[in-house]
């Protein structure tokens, strides 16, 4: 059984979002997404998956469709297939999000 530290396995870059996987298989993937002040996750979509954003540490805007709110820690949202969504860190801290998606896309 594979176990993980969210916590420990956090990492950071200066240049983009960094995202780091935790659990991937074909079905299913877990990743956490590690955004410093102004990074972002263009908004895009997924014909065929669903995606779920666990807000871990910090706040930032969420997209999904043609709705975009400031979720903070605790705060959990999904992106039904096809719907765009994206992420952008606007505020002055880290944000940290632990991301799922199922089923995998190819």
């Amino acid at each position: 059984m594979k176990v993980v530290n969210v916590l420990e396995s956090l990492e950071f870059s200066p240049e983009k979002m960094k995202k780091i996987s935790l659990f991937d298989t074909d079905n299913f993937f877990c990743d956490i997404y590690c955004l410093e002040p102004g990074q972002f996750q263009k908004v895009h979509s997924h014909e065929g998956s669903d995606k779920v954003y666990f807000i871990l540490q910090g706040k930032g805007k969420i997209t999904v469709g043609s709705e975009e709110k400031e979720l903070s820690e605790n705060d959990i949202t999904m992106a039904p297939s096809g719907e765009d969504h994206g992420v952008i860190n606007d505020s002055d801290g880290k944000l940290v999000i632990l991301v799922f998606m199922a089923p995998k896309p190819h």
